[in-house]
């Protein structure tokens, strides 16, 4: 069920705000709307949300974390879960291995992405990336030929699997089959320092047992090809707790995926995983205002070509809260709305529904929460509607760090 609050009209008087990793710092929301003077929706950061859950997976995952930087590859998202303790990440582009090494040069990159170009393949290598994924033979060719058949490489095999119950699924797209990876094993083993198989079960994946089931199946190509593997990556998929999608405790992830290494032998080797949105979607929302109400339909200044992509074209129903800053109090009893954004195109359009207060009008803030995933980091620029606004809503006592 979709989250819905207001709180007391406040003074419209412009805030002086704090730094928090170059970003304007706020203890509230109304405190950060106070201060906003352009005509343009806003992102919001919660670094102790983003800090939270890096907790959680560094003191429950059981091995190695990698922060998939498509998730949210703000630079303060970053350094957030840098200060946590997480030193890998999971890269996929040119401009993801730059923005890593220019803003965390300390960090150990994981070029994951099964299909690279050569002069990605080289830039990451010459800067230290030594962990590349693969799917066929050209892919694997092409790393060995770019680096000069270095013998110093972690090459990851990706595998393909079966649909399971994620609520995205991601086969069809990448993974090596199953007669494919009796050819591949072999080849890499020769060709690379270590070898290791990884696969991703599907985005926002509901069901813990799945990856007990990818586990189980790289057992099974392991004892078939008769090659010793050192590192398992689990990828990512780890959920987060949507309205009408609820989600077990991310613990049970973890024994899961544990009890499953345990069990499959694989407890002598490697282990990583991938999160991404489970690292950073409670850690951010959009500030979108009211431009118009027409019955039960809300105009936006943010939508389906911005950060409510997901609530758009993949029909989720993300938790929202209204902000109003003049009276009266917004009224106690909610109704669902429909969104739709500010572009001249109609697909631009949530159907939600979205439970807001009944008198939500013109004027008002519609903060749509969860969006720290996969919400700034689609965001694109069409009709020339964006936002360049990020704001960090945290404590004084982290602000004066």
């Amino acid at each position: 069920m979709s989250v819905t609050s207001s709180f007391s009209p406040v003074p419209r008087v412009t805030p002086s705000p704090t730094s928090w990793h170059s970003l304007p710092a706020y203890t509230s929301v109304p405190e950060a709307l106070a201060a906003h003077v352009n005509d343009d929706h806003l992102y919001v950061l919660y670094p102790e949300k983003i800090a939270q859950a890096a907790q959680t997976f560094l003191t429950g995952f059981p091995g190695s974390v990698l922060y998939a930087v498509k998730a949210n590859p703000h630079p303060v998202v970053l350094k957030t879960l840098w200060e946590e303790g997480v030193r890998h990440f999971d890269v996929a582009s040119m401009r993801e291995v730059e923005l890593v090494h220019t803003t965390l040069p300390q960090a150990k990159m994981f070029l994951m992405h099964p299909v690279k170009s050569r002069a990605l393949i080289a830039h990451a290598y010459a800067i230290g990336v030594r962990d590349f994924a693969f799917d066929c033979l050209d892919e694997l060719k092409k790393i060995v030929a770019v680096t000069n058949g270095a013998k110093d490489l972690h090459l990851h095999l990706r595998l393909a699997l079966n649909e399971g119950d994620a609520v995205m699924p991601l086969t069809g797209k990448f993974g090596a089959s199953h007669e494919a990876v009796f050819n591949l094993l072999p080849l890499a083993r020769d060709l690379g320092q270590k070898l290791g198989l990884c696969f991703h079960v599907g985005s926002q994946c509901l069901e813990a047992n799945n990856y007990a089931t990818a586990i189980h199946y790289a057992r099974q190509l392991v004892d078939e090809a008769g090659v010793k593997i050192d590192s398992i990556d689990v990828g990512g998929g780890f959920p987060v707790a949507y309205p009408d999608m609820p989600v077990p405790p991310m613990q049970t992830f973890f024994e899961v995926i544990a009890d499953s290494i345990k069990e499959n032998n694989f407890d002598t080797v490697e282990i990583f995983g991938e999160p991404g949105r489970a690292l950073c979607a409670e850690g951010g929302s959009t500030l979108a205002r009211i431009e118009l109400r027409k019955d039960k339909d809300l105009y936006l200044n943010d939508g389906v070509y911005g950060s409510l992509f997901d609530a758009g074209q993949c029909a989720w129903k993300f938790p929202v809260e209204l902000h109003r800053d003049r009276p009266p109090s917004p009224a106690a009893n909610s109704v669902p709305f429909r969104f739709f954004g500010p572009t001249c195109d109609s697909i631009d359009v949530m159907t939600g529904p979205f439970h807001l207060p009944e008198d939500a009008g013109e004027g008002d803030w519609v903060e749509v929460k969860h969006l720290g995933a996969y919400g700034q980091g689609l965001a694109g620029r069409f009709n020339g509607f964006h936002s360049e606004t990020t704001v960090a809503i945290t404590t004084p006592e982290r602000q004066e760090r």
